[in-house]
C-alpha cells in the first residue's frame, strides 16, 4: 500500500552569489553589475522558496502522521545522525528537539550508525512511538545495492526487536545521496518482500511506503507492479 503527499523535500543548497568588494565593483561594468544584482535576487527568491517548501514538508509530516498514526517511522539518516535538512530536519522540527539530541545521544554511545544496524530514538511530539534512523549509501559510493538493502532489512530488525507491528518507509538515499529512483524501488521492495515472507512470525503486520512526489510514487508503483506480475 502507498501513502502519497504533494510535493518534494528539500534535495539541495543554494550557493550564493556575494557582492563582491569596492576594487572589484570598480573594475565591472554596469552590465555586470547589474547582473550580480539579478543573481543575489534570484538566489534570495529561490531560498525563500525553498525555506517554504521546508515547513511544507515539516507540516505535510505532522499532518499525515496525525491522520494515520504508526509504532515507528524510517528518517533516512547520514551516520552521525545530524538532522539538519530535508525530510530528517523537518522530522525533527515537527517531533521536537528532542529527537535530535537523543540521536546525539546515540551517536556519542555507540558511534557513527552503519547501515546495517540503524539506531532508534523516541518520537518526541510525533504520533508514534519510535523514529528509526537508517543510513542509506550515497551513490557512487560503492556496493550501493548491498547498503541500501542492509539499511531497509536493519530498520525492520528493529522494529520486530522492538515487538513493533507498523512502521513507515520513505524512498531511502533517493534524495541529496542521489541514488537513481527506479534502482531503490527495487532493492527497497525486494528487500521488503524477503524479509517479511521470510519472517512469518514477526510482530509487523503493516509496512507503509510514504512517498513525497508524483515521480517517486509512480516509480515505486510500476516497480511494484513488476514485481507482483513476476510472482
Amino acid at each position: 500500500m502507498f501513502s502519497q503527499t504533494q510535493g518534494g523535500p528539500v534535495t539541495g543548497i543554494l550557493s550564493p552569489v556575494f557582492p563582491p568588494t569596492l576594487r572589484q565593483y570598480l573594475e565591472l561594468t554596469d552590465a555586470q553589475v547589474s547582473g550580480i544584482h539579478a543573481a543575489n535576487n534570484q538566489y534570495a527568491q529561490a531560498s525563500q522558496a525553498k525555506m517554504a517548501r521546508y515547513v511544507q514538508v515539516q507540516q505535510e509530516i505532522s499532518e499525515w502522521m496525525a491522520k494515520e498514526p504508526l509504532d515507528a517511522i524510517v528518517n533516512a539518516a547520514n551516520s552521525l545522525l545530524a538532522h539538519g535538512g530535508g525530510v530528517a530536519g523537518a522530522i525533527v522540527r515537527a517531533g521536537g528537539e528532542v529527537i535530535q539530541e537523543e540521536s546525539d545521544g546515540w551517536v556519542g554511545m555507540y558511534g557513527p550508525v552503519s547501515h546495517a544496524e540503524p539506531a532508534y530514538t523516541g518520537a518526541g511530539k510525533l504520533p508514534c512511538r519510535y523514529v528509526i534512523h537508517a543510513v542509506g549509501p550515497i551513490w557512487g559510493e560503492g556496493e550501493e545495492d548491498r547498503k541500501l538493502a542492509e539499511a531497509v532489512r536493519g530498520s525492520l530488525q528493529r522494529a520486530v526487536a522492538l515487538g513493533l507491528s507498523s512502521i513507515a518507509f520513505p524512498a531511502i538515499s533517493t534524495g541529496i545521496f542521489g541514488f537513481p529512483k527506479e534502482r531503490a524501488a527495487r532493492v527497497i521492495l525486494e528487500t521488503l518482500a524477503d524479509f517479511l515472507s521470510t519472517h512469518p512470525d514477526a510482530p509487523l503486520i503493516l509496512v507503509r511506503l510514504v512517498l513525497w512526489d508524483d515521480e517517486t510514487a509512480e516509480v515505486f508503483s510500476e516497480e511494484a507492479k513488476r514485481q507482483l506480475g513476476s510472482l
